[in-house]
């Protein structure tokens, strides 16, 4: 086996390559464009196997995407690579187009290319797995869950652009016969994840001492899925989901976003005391909402629980206090990654839009 990991020196991609050298036998190619949130830092304990290539390429560039199909053949491709931050998406929708929905159109050409090419016995065992998020089901209200069937009403850039690419998929299935599958899944936090998103960057600010930006009046609800948990899933349907069907995936774990930032706070607080600010949770501001924002996102995972046997490891309190103790402990991953283009600024502004 040879799984072809894009994006796969990302927070998600990362998580699943390091996944795939622990539990699985076969090569895994991580190809990933090393942009602002691709990080090799976060493979150091895998990139030294002879089982682990690196492929420095981005996946809009079809002669390099075409090239790694041929040299390497995967068995498997788990296609991750994207632009993923909401708020960069108000500022920046171009980027998010480009290489979202042209990337993922090149990633299926060339992948049917090479699946056509194929011997009927490795044709068979051929599959393209895209990942995709909850954000293209758009909000959701007080009550009810999404689920595969659920219609697709995006509400920003980033969401937009990832429905489209899931449709994209889903035709290149339907029409070429591509082995693919499709699926969506709620917001990911752990280890070595990016510091714009939520989670990691309440950890540091309230480290530092710094503000704790919460948008509106932190009354969004998000479901939390621990990374590590969200890879076995991934793995769980390659290798036993069934071709053209999508699968949603969540740790069911609803939280509000106030909660989780106090949550957080009182962590930091309990493993890192600092007796000039007894309580982190003085630090919270609560700051303009961004356009667009979606007020619930649930995700009823019963299909891959029920069809795949797939379960999360881990509650989301216990998954919260080993994501804080990892920042706390790893601060040479995070300050090198912050002595970079993105220091902690507030984006989703629309400026660059």
């Amino acid at each position: 086996m040879t799984y072809l990991v894009t994006g796969g020196a990302g927070f998600i991609g990362s998580a699943v390559v390091r996944f795939l050298m622990g539990q699985r036998q076969g090569r895994v190619v991580n190809l990933d464009a090393l942009t602002y949130a691709g990080n090799l830092d976060s493979l150091e304990s895998v990139s030294a196997s002879p089982r682990y290539a690196f492929e420095h390429v981005d996946i809009r560039d079809a002669a390099g995407v075409r090239s790694v199909f041929e040299r390497h053949r995967p068995t498997y491709v788990i296609h991750l690579a994207a632009e993923s931050h909401v708020d960069r998406s108000i500022d920046q929708p171009g980027d998010f187009v480009s290489t979202n929905v042209q990337g993922t159109f090149i990633m299926l050409s060339e992948a049917r290319r090479f699946w056509q090419g194929l011997a009927a016995d490795a044709a068979a065992r051929f599959r393209f797995l895209h990942v995709s998020t909850d954000e293209v089901f758009g909000s959701l209200g007080a009550t009810g869950h999404f689920t595969e069937t659920s219609p697709y009403d995006p509400s920003s850039p980033y969401a937009a652009t990832k429905a489209a690419s899931d449709h994209l998929v889903r035709a290149w299935q339907r029409t070429y016969g591509l082995p693919a599958l499709v699926t969506n899944c709620s917001n990911n936090y752990g280890p070595y994840q990016f510091p714009e998103k939520l989670i990691p960057l309440v950890i540091l600010n309230a480290l530092e001492g710094k503000p704790l930006p919460v948008y509106g009046k932190g009354e969004n609800v998000r479901d939390w899925l621990h990374v590590e948990d969200h890879a076995a899933a991934l793995a769980a349907v390659l290798e036993r989901g069934r071709v053209g069907e999508t699968y949603a995936v969540s740790g069911e774990n609803e939280r509000r976003n106030i909660d989780v930032v106090q949550a957080i706070c009182d962590l930091v607080d309990e493993m890192r005391p600092d007796p000039a600010i007894p309580s982190r949770r003085a630090l919270i501001r609560f700051v303009a909402d961004r356009p667009g924002h979606d007020l619930r996102y649930a995700i009823d995972a019963g299909k891959v629980r029920f069809e795949l046997g797939w379960r999360p490891s881990r509650t989301f309190e216990d998954g919260l206090r080993e994501t804080v103790r990892w920042y706390l402990e790893n601060r040479r991953w995070w300050e090198r990654v912050r002595s970079g283009v993105y220091r902690g600024e507030r984006l989703g502004l629309g400026v660059g839009a």
